[in-house]
C-alpha cells in the first residue's frame, strides 16, 4: 500500500512503513517496525532537513572534500560551503536538493535527480534512487549516469542513522581502519580485522576498508543485517548522541586528495557512462 501527500510518500509492506521526503534531498524520513523505529525517524511532514533525516544517499562523494577544492584532469576546481562552518564540503550535493518521483507501485518507488553545473559541483550528471520495501527488508539502489562531455570523479553511498538503544551492538568483519588528523581528514590506514562491540563503548569517526560481510546491528527490540554491493564502511559513534551511523560508501574520505584516488574506491566515469550501487537491510525483531 502506498500513501502520499505533496512531499511526503509512504510505502508499507507487512508490519514495516517507508516514509521518503524526496523533497528533502531525496531522504528517508522514517522507517518503522509497526511503532518500533528502526532507523532513527521522524514524521515526515515535521522533517524540515535531511540531516534530521534517517537516511540520505551521497552522491557525487562521500564524506569530506578537503578544504573545498580540488584538482580533476589538469584543472582546478572549488565548491561552496554547504555544512555549517566546516572547511569542508561535506557528503556531495545529492542531500541537499529536490529530487522528484519518477514511478512508484504497492511495494515500490524510484526517485530522480538532475545536477546541473552550479558552485557545488562543477559537473551534470543524473543520479536515481530506487526503493524496494519487503515484509522484512528494504532495498535501496543508485544509478548515477555522467551526463556531461568530459570524465568525472564520482563516488556513492548512503548515511544511514540507527537508535542508540540500551543494549545496541555492531558486529562487522574489516581489514583496515583510516585514522584522520585534526582536520577530519584520512591520514594513516591501520590494520583492523572487525568491530564487535557495544555501541557505548564506542568512539569512531572512521573509514574502514576491506567490508566483505554484513554488517549486524542488535539491540533490546531487533536484529538487523546490512548488506552492500560497495566495500567500505563510515563508521560514526558520537557519544554525546543518541544515535550512530553504519554507512556504506564507494570510497575513502577525501580520496580525489590521495595519490591515486581510483585505488581508494573514486571512480572516473566517462561521459554517457552509468555506475550503480545498492543497499539492503534486512529486519528481524525479537
Amino acid at each position: 500500500m502506498t500513501q502520499h501527500s505533496e512531499a511526503a510518500f509512504e510505502l508499507h509492506a507487512g508490519a514495516l512503513r517507508l516514509a521518503l521526503r524526496p523533497d528533502l534531498g531525496g531522504c528517508i524520513a522514517g522507517l518503522w517496525h509497526r511503532e518500533t523505529a528502526v532507523l532513527r525517524s521522524s514524521d515526515p511532514t515535521h522533517l524540515d532537513s535531511a540531516r534530521s533525516a534517517a537516511c540520505y544517499p551521497l552522491v557525487p562523494y562521500s564524506n569530506r572534500l578537503a578544504y573545498r577544492r580540488f584538482r580533476w584532469k589538469g584543472r582546478d576546481y572549488t565548491t561552496a560551503p554547504n555544512f555549517d562552518a566546516s572547511p569542508h564540503s561535506v557528503h556531495g550535493v545529492g542531500w541537499q536538493r529536490a529530487w522528484r518521483m519518477t514511478a512508484s507501485s504497492a511495494v515500490d518507488v524510484g526517485l530522480r535527480y538532475r545536477h546541473e553545473a552550479d558552485a557545488h559541483w562543477p559537473f551534470v550528471f543524473e543520479v536515481s534512487q530506487h526503493f524496494t520495501l519487503a515484509p522484512s527488508s528494504l532495498r535501496v539502489q543508485l544509478q548515477f549516469t555522467n551526463t556531461g562531455d568530459i570524465a568525472q570523479p564520482v563516488g556513492l553511498g548512503w548515511h544511514p542513522y540507527f537508535p542508540k538503544r540500551a543494549r545496541s551492538r555492531l558486529h562487522v568483519e574489516l581489514s583496515d581502519r583510516w585514522d584522520s588528523d585534526a582536520a577530519l581528514l584520512p591520514v594513516r590506514k591501520h590494520a583492523q580485522p572487525g568491530i564487535d562491540s557495544d555501541i557505548a563503548h564506542l568512539d569512531f569517526d572512521n573509514c574502514f576498508e576491506g567490508w566483505t560481510g554484513p554488517a549486524r546491528i542488535r539491540d533490546e527490540k531487533m536484529t538487523l543485517q546490512l548488506t552492500s554491493s560497495m566495500q567500505r564502511l563510515v563508521v560514526y559513534t558520537p557519544r554525546d548522541k543518541d544515535y550512530f551511523c553504519v554507512e556504506p560508501v564507494s570510497h575513502v574520505s577525501n580520496a580525489i586528495h590521495m595519490a591515486e584516488p581510483t585505488a581508494q574506491g573514486l571512480q572516473v566515469v566517462q561521459p554517457d557512462e552509468t555506475v550503480q550501487a545498492w543497499m539492503q537491510l534486512d529486519i528481524t525483531m525479537v
